[in-house]
This record gives C-alpha cells, sequence and structure tokens, in this order.
C-alpha cells in the first residue's frame, strides 16, 4: 500500500466528517476503516484508468488527477454501500467511473469558464489550449463509459442519464436563464443538473452495486441531488472568501470571470428595491465582474462587502436549507452508521464557509 495514499484517504475521511463523529462506537470505527480502506483502492484505479499508451493523452488526462480533490463523490458511493454487502469489487469500479467522470467535465468545465486555475494549478487549457483540454476530457468520458459498461445496461443507463442532465446544466448555464423565468430558479436547476446530478449517482451507485433493497435508492437520490446543490452553493460563497480553501484560487474569481453566482443573482433582486445594494452592484460590474485584470485593491474591497452583504446571508441560508432537506430525505433509511454519516456529511458540506 502507498503510504501517501493510506494519508490522503484518512485525510479525506476526516476532512468529510467520516471520523472524529463516527469514532464514537466499535462499529463507528469499523465503518471509517472500511471507507478510508475503500479510497485506497480508487486512488489505485484512478491512477490507472486515466492512463493511455499515448504521450499526449497520459499527460492531459493523469494531469487533474495528480493535482488532487476532495474525491466527495467516491466517499459517497462507498459509504452507502454499507446499506448493502459493503464495498464490493463493482462498488469500486462504479465509484472510479463516476469519478473519472468528474475530472473530464472538470476540463470542459475550465474551458467554458476560460479559468486560469484549476486546484491549485493552471487549468488544462491554460497549459495545452482549449482544444487539447476538451479532447483530454473527451477522453475521461470514454473511459468512464467503458467502466460502466463493464458494470452492465443497469450501469450504462445511470451514466447516459447523468451525462444528458450535466450537458444540459452546462448548455443552461451558458444561454442563461429565459425572458420571464425567475433567475435564482434556473440557476438552481443548472445546479441540480450540472453537481447535484453526478453526486446523486454516485450516492445511487453505492446502493446498486451494493446489492441494497430498492426502496433505499429514491431516498438516496434525493439526498445525493439535494447535498449535491448545497456543496455548490457554499462554493459561491468560498469564491468571495478572502482566503479559499483548497482552490487555488484568488478571491472572487468567479465573479472576475463574469461567471454568475448565487450570491450576484441575489444581489441583482436585492438592487432593484434597496439603493445601497444597487450601488454596491453598479461597482462590482464596473470594476470585478467580467474585469479579471482589474484594479485589485478596489476588486478585494467590493469582494469582500459583497461577502458581508445580506446577498451572501441569503446564499448560506439557502445551502442550509438544501442540507436539511438531504438529511429529511434519509427518513425512510434504517437508522444507523451510515444515516449517521450522511446527516454528518451534509453538516460538513454547508460547513465549509466558516
Amino acid at each position: 500500500m502507498n503510504p501517501r495514499a493510506v494519508r490522503r484517504s484518512t485525510a479525506l475521511a476526516a476532512q468529510l466528517g467520516l471520523v472524529d463523529r463516527l469514532r464514537s462506537t466499535p462499529a463507528d470505527r469499523e465503518l471509517a476503516r472500511d471507507i478510508d480502506a475503500g479510497l485506497d483502492r480508487v486512488e489505485a484505479d484512478l491512477a490507472e484508468q486515466v492512463r493511455f499508451a499515448d504521450e499526449i493523452a497520459d499527460t492531459t488526462t493523469s494531469y487533474l488527477l495528480k493535482a488532487g480533490g476532495k474525491r466527495v463523490r467516491p466517499v459517497l458511493t462507498l459509504l452507502t454501500a454499507h446499506l448493502g454487502r459493503g464495498i464490493t469489487d463493482e462498488v469500486i469500479a462504479a465509484a472510479t467511473a463516476i469519478e473519472v467522470t468528474h475530472l473530464g467535465s472538470l476540463y470542459h468545465d475550465d474551458v467554458m469558464d476560460d479559468a486560469d486555475k484549476r486546484r491549485g494549478v493552471p487549468s488544462a487549457q491554460t497549459v495545452w489550449g482549449n482544444s487539447v483540454a476538451i479532447l483530454a476530457g473527451d477522453l475521461l468520458f470514454a473511459r468512464a463509459s467503458q467502466l460502466m459498461a463493464e458494470l452492465g445496461e443497469r450501469a450504462i443507463r445511470l451514466q447516459a442519464a447523468t451525462f444528458e442532465r450535466l450537458v444540459l446544466g452546462q448548455l443552461h448555464e451558458t444561454v442563461g436563464a429565459p425572458d420571464g423565468e425567475d433567475p435564482v430558479q434556473h440557476y438552481l436547476q443548472v445546479l441540480a443538473d450540472k453537481t447535484g446530478s453526478l453526486i446523486a449517482a454516485a450516492a445511487r451507485s453505492g446502493v446498486i452495486f451494493s446489492g441494497a433493497p430498492d426502496e433505499f435508492e429514491q431516498p438516496i437520490v434525493e439526498y445525493g441531488e439535494r447535498v449535491g446543490v448545497a456543496f455548490q452553493i457554499i462554493d459561491d460563497v468560498i469564491d468571495l472568501s478572502p482566503q479559499p480553501r483548497d482552490t487555488g484560487k484568488v478571491p472572487g474569481t468567479d465573479l472576475r470571470a463574469g461567471v454568475v453566482t448565487l450570491p450576484l443573482l441575489r444581489l441583482r433582486e436585492l438592487a432593484q428595491t434597496d439603493a445601497a445594494s444597487a450601488d454596491l452592484l453598479d461597482r462590482l460590474e464596473r470594476d470585478v465582474i467580467g474585469v479579471p485584470e482589474g484594479d485589485d485593491p478596489v476588486a478585494d474591497a467590493l469582494i469582500a462587502e459583497l461577502r458581508a452583504h445580506p446577498a451572501t446571508e441569503y446564499t448560506l441560508a439557502e445551502a442550509h436549507r438544501w442540507a436539511r432537506d438531504a438529511v429529511s430525505s434519509l427518513d425512510p433509511l434504517p437508522q444507523g452508521q451510515v444515516t449517521k454519516a450522511l446527516t454528518r456529511f451534509a453538516d460538513t458540506v454547508v460547513e465549509r464557509s466558516n
């Protein structure tokens, strides 16, 4: 076993709330150890699955994997597998496939957003250009599909349906809300499609490929989608932080790139009736939004002002609401170590903004 992989998996479990709060009973400690061991297996499989015989393909597809990542999706797959037979070989394969899908989506997202950095390193298109970055993402999608195909028709259908939602979410984010549609509701649906669907697929895979009862699937899907939306909303808040955790990005990276976030949408709503909000919005649009090369001290001050604004308080409250709804989705499931861990996971997601 690679000592670095062991340290990484233990750190991940701790970061996601799966160690301290779980290690209160022997059963809790065993669950945490099992997830750590499963994460080691997923890490080894990921390293293998991003390898290609072609040198440029091998270099580009492994680039973001080597940069790190939280492995949120595999953790959920491994965790929900304990509602059935536990971490089977099929569960590991599904967890790996979904994480490879996530990796591929990052390459495409960074091209769409013209992002400079990802996971603390220059983004792939910054290094190799848009075309190579897109093709690297495509190769990862192809590899994920191959992995899912080995698990049978049900896995293929799950992968295809999830991928369709990922693309639709990106499309709807790109074109924006149509006339007459509430921009906030449009944005939340984008988050459900782009982030919630893949997290839900990860959690559902643990149920399916561990042979858990079929009636557990729908509560787990609802939990995964809702906690995924909460996760992404909190990322909008973290984007405004003076020291964003694990992003390798400067404060307000999304705003500077002109990417719509929930604090900005809420500020636009408030600006319709509140003069102070309208003034802040005007200054953000002049000096921050879509102005990556602007005056940094001015931009930093405006981003800090938005961070302290009621629009961001609303965003935090919205994230907590989605997390509470995610936990409520677990009510039909038997109470035990898994539901306790899933509850803690939802709490940890929204605590990331602190």
